[in-house]
């Protein structure tokens, strides 16, 4: 008798993890098909993960019950807060990963998983029974079958290298590639595309100059992502350099080798991860680039020069490396490479991540167009609940734009149509300022409890945590601070400003010219909180101001949603406009804001520009 799983996952990535992981947590037996077990969990380009919009994604995972937060926390070697000097609805945490130690635990994690069931193999096309996916079949003959099927397929669909002239099938350097799927889907009916990304050359520690290079560590405090941890340390450094002048010349002399410019390449990369080539074409006035030195694992060789991204050929990408200062006698582990690849479509899936037109099959990470860990992972996630849900009858996971950063990734790649890897901003989200990584837990926690992946233990001490903070907050607007004598030289010594009006203490935190720390020492009741906790309230208090004037702003915009945008409307005349907006609006001239809101590439900060151009029209 033939082994059915309840759900057959299609790929090791960090997709597939989060499917595999979820599913099998609410009860659901597993079956992941890979083609090779020892690269379950890969990190194939940068080992980091988070960022800005990207660290939001892994915050809100964690905050479901995934477990992409755990691992980088235990694999991570250096932690940073980007954006930490504003507020705390841009903060993007962000962490280097040891990369062979992430991706031995995603192995070790796998294996010791109830009801997760791990096999090698070349899946080649889906099964079907009565109209729905029961399955997949592997090269060889071999049948899997389940309920339902998750393609998380990354980079491996009709996967294509190019380092130069050099172009060779596979899925990633090493990795063959994945033919058959590809093929099949596209019997199913389903419009698959071309896209690309790139990855840059690796060198050899020992080879660098670092005196020629600007140190750059990690956060003195750092925090982890995720609420399974107590602590994260750093125990890496990374390094800054710069492009001289003599990069782009090389570059230049060159470009007829590139496959990019050379014609050899179909697929569209992704807009902001350009190769080197592509920026130095892209932006002829800038006379350098900035690039990271990054550890790739804690003790071993390999460093990830971020910003070096290319597919020249190997002889080119030497004298570019050697013309950076501190790296005039590097060593290479391994040349930089393009790969192309396909993926579906989008309009073709549902908000439960299935395919319209197919029951029982479901996709998530690179295949539906995105272009990082994190987007994968949070799809991964997204699809495993909701297969597991739609099997047993029950509530599975929708959430709004208003809600989360993977409600607005969901409905971007859902309803939005993107021509090219989709990357999450915060831009992207229009209710940003009220989706912070400060609140990723205050806004979803209760949804991961309701799937069963959150200890309500857990979620009972994080409420307190959130209640601590409401009333700390309650009282700094309640507490009055008058102007006597003894407060006003108390006020001015410890904070250098002269107090002539009764206030609060938080009208005091929202000063821009006092400073946090000293503030919050003097501050009734924030002596009592973390660090963390402290930053979040100070954040909260000084960015009302914005949150209620964004809200405003919203409420403009869905008033004039449904104005008609006249034919010769001059967009390029709107100053603020991106370039990748600027090429949406003029190619496919929407007719009202409501049609221009679901483009690929619009934000919530052009929509109000468009918006506010519109609303001055009639009186111009």
């Amino acid at each position: 008798m033939v082994k059915t799983w309840d759900v057959v996952v299609v790929g090791a990535g960090h997709a597939g993890i989060e499917s595999a992981m979820a599913a099998a947590r609410m009860g659901a037996t597993v079956c992941v098909v890979t083609l090779h077990k020892e690269t379950i969990g890969q990190m194939p380009c940068n080992p980091a993960a988070g960022g800005i919009g990207k660290g939001h994604l892994v915050a809100e995972l964690d905050a479901l019950g995934g477990i992409q937060g755990w691992a980088v926390d235990r694999a991570g070697i250096q932690f940073r807060r980007l954006n930490s000097s504003r507020g705390p609805a841009v903060w993007g945490p962000r962490a280097q990963c040891d990369k062979e130690r992430y991706s031995i635990m995603m192995r070790r994690l796998l294996a010791r998983t109830q009801g997760i069931t791990v096999i090698e193999g070349e899946a080649n096309r889906i099964l079907f029974e009565r109209g729905r996916a029961t399955g997949v079949g592997l090269a060889g003959g071999t049948r899997v079958c389940g309920r339902s099927v998750i393609l998380t397929t990354g980079t491996f669909l009709g996967g294509v290298l190019h380092t130069g002239d050099d172009r060779r099938e596979g899925g990633r350097f090493g990795e063959r590639p994945s033919v058959g799927l590809g093929e099949n889907l596209r019997e199913m009916g389903l419009e698959l595309r071309r896209f690309k990304t790139g990855t840059p050359p690796r060198l050899d520690r020992n080879s660098l100059d670092y005196t020629k290079l600007e140190i750059q560590e990690g956060d003195h405090s750092p925090q982890p992502f995720s609420w399974r941890t107590q602590a994260v340390v750093n125990r890496a450094v990374c390094w800054v350099g710069r492009t001289p002048e003599r990069v782009r010349e090389i570059i230049e002399e060159n470009l007829d080798r590139s496959p990019l410019f050379g014609g050899r390449i179909d697929g569209v990369g992704p807009r902001y991860c350009p190769s080197i080539e592509d920026k130095v074409v892209r932006f002829p006035h800038h006379k350098e680039h900035t690039v990271f030195l990054e550890p790739e694992t804690l003790h071993g060789p390999s460093m990830y020069v971020n910003g070096l991204s290319t597919s020249l050929p190997a002889d080119v990408q030497e004298k570019v490396v050697r013309a950076v200062p501190g790296f005039e006698k590097a060593s290479f582990i391994r040349f930089g490479y393009a790969v192309e690849y396909d993926v579906v479509a989008p309009k073709q899936v549902a908000h439960d991540l299935q395919v319209s037109s197919v029951p029982g099959l479901y996709l998530a990470g690179q295949i539906m167009g995105t272009s990082g860990y994190e987007e994968a992972a949070a799809l991964g996630f997204v699809a495993g609940v909701n297969a597991v849900a739609s099997l047993w009858e029950t509530e599975g996971l929708r959430l709004g734009r208003e809600q989360a950063y993977i409600g607005v990734l969901v409905d971007d790649l859902v309803n939005r149509e993107h021509r090219e890897p989709y990357r999450m901003f915060t831009s992207r989200a229009e209710h940003r300022l009220l989706m912070g990584v400060d609140s990723a837990r205050e806004r979803l926690m209760s949804e991961g409890v309701r799937l069963g992946l959150v200890p309500m233990g857990v979620f009972h001490v994080e409420q307190a945590r959130w209640e601590k903070r409401r009333r700390v907050i309650e009282e700094l607007e309640a507490g009055a601070v008058v102007p006597d004598h003894l407060t006003q030289d108390r006020l001015h010594k410890s904070l250098g400003f002269e107090l002539r009006t009764p206030t609060t203490w938080a009208g005091i935190l929202r000063r821009q010219d006092v400073d946090q720390e000293h503030a919050a020492a003097m501050a009734p009741g924030l002596g009592e909180m973390s660090a963390e906790d402290t930053a979040i309230i100070i954040g909260q208090l000084r960015y009302s101001g914005y949150i209620a004037r964004h809200a405003r702003e919203r409420s403009r915009v869905e008033r004039l949603r449904h104005i008609q945008i006249p034919a010769d409307f001059s967009y390029r005349s709107i100053i603020g406009l991106s370039r990748e907006v600027l090429e949406e609006m003029e190619r496919l001239r929407p007719n009202t804001l409501a049609e221009a809101e679901r483009l690929g590439g619009m934000t919530p900060a052009a929509m109000s520009l468009i918006a506010g151009r519109l609303s001055t029209m009639g009186r111009d």
